[in-house]
């Protein structure tokens, strides 16, 4: 007897299939594809001798299309400005995004230039300079815009009182560290109230710029890559999540406190060479990080079924409070 397709909530498209789709579509020959990463979304490499793009499938849980769509439209005006991203690509018709009728329903596609060079941890001061100008010219574009699309907005209310209602049935056999984030997320509300956030700049951050996310190419070009979390908050969100770049460096034993400190220190002077920050903004970044490692522990909360992964276990809840309390201590003062 046959029996109709059981739903599913997570599929994994094919290489195959996806190679005679993108070959078709963009009329791109001779390609390899094979899945580069499978996570909050799934990556795919296409490779013909020297020449590569990247071919990105969304979940629609994560993101819907009308997200994509301010991604893609965030993406083009970059690029359009001259800034150093990885863009999408048009299909033979002219369209930037494709749709699979996968098993769990439609999910959305997006074929990307490719950015040439590798990931670089340990980062020279022309780097760091690089980083920093290179960010300030992307937040010199971001911070005029006004997507036609909507993106998600970064403030207390998504990244610390949301999350914390969300997280709190997860944290029903671990009261001191639900405790001590409700704490710690009142101290960082209490700590902006004597900020002047009315001349804090404002619009569109990438909001996990880790080393991760751009590679520098031979001629020390750096490129910019996967804006998947970017949406609307202080710009200076992008300064503190490069910052959580030299926390995890000095917990792993890669770099010293001191030598993080001048490293972070050399991109942010470069910055201000293009933008000016006013003295509150400077000090209101390590604060922000609270409220970043609190987003991220509700998305892992959110997206944990769907990653089949092994995060959000006690111990692992556990460990990333303890990272939090890491950051406090090293970063600010309450």
């Amino acid at each position: 007897m046959k029996q109709d397709i059981f739903p599913a909530q997570y599929s994994t498209l094919s290489a195959t299939a996806l190679k005679k789709y993108i070959a078709q579509t963009y009329n791109l020959e001779d390609f390899n594809c094979k899945l580069l990463i499978r996570n909050v979304s799934d990556t795919y490499i296409l490779e013909s001798g020297d020449e590569k793009f990247i071919f990105k499938i969304y979940r629609d849980s994560h993101r819907k299309l009308s997200e994509i769509e301010a991604e893609v439209e965030l993406l083009n005006i970059l690029k359009g400005e001259g800034n150093s991203v990885s863009y999408p690509i048009n299909d033979i018709h002219g369209n930037q995004i494709q749709q699979f009728n996968a098993i769990e329903g439609i999910r959305n596609g997006i074929l990307f230039s490719y950015a040439e060079g590798n990931v670089i941890l340990d980062l020279n001061d022309d780097q760091l300079q690089n980083i920093g100008r290179s960010i300030a010219k992307l937040h010199n574009t971001t911070a005029s815009l006004k997507l036609k699309n909507q993106r998600q907005e970064f403030n207390f209310e998504t990244t610390l009182f949301e999350p914390l209602k969300t997280l709190k049935p997860h944290f029903k056999d671990m009261p001191e560290e639900f405790v001590y984030l409700e704490e710690v997320a009142d101290k960082v509300v209490k700590k902006f109230e004597i900020f002047d956030i009315k001349n804090f700049s404002y619009g569109y951050c990438h909001y996990d710029l880790f080393p991760k996310n751009f590679h520098f190419d031979s001629a020390g070009k750096i490129t910019f890559f996967d804006f998947d979390f970017a949406g609307e908050g202080y710009l200076i969100n992008d300064l503190m999540s490069f910052l959580n770049h030299f926390f995890f460096h000095i917990l792993n034993n890669l770099t010293t406190i001191q030598q993080a400190e001048k490293d972070f220190q050399t991109c942010l002077k470069a910055y201000q060479e293009i933008r000016v920050l006013t003295a509150d903004e400077i000090k209101a970044i390590p604060y922000l990080g609270i409220t970043f490692h609190i987003f991220f522990l509700k998305f892992f909360y959110d997206n944990y079924d769907d990653w089949s992964n092994v995060f959000l276990t006690p111990r692992y809840t556990k460990h990333r409070v303890g990272l939090i309390k890491k950051w406090v201590e090293m970063y600010c003062e309450f």
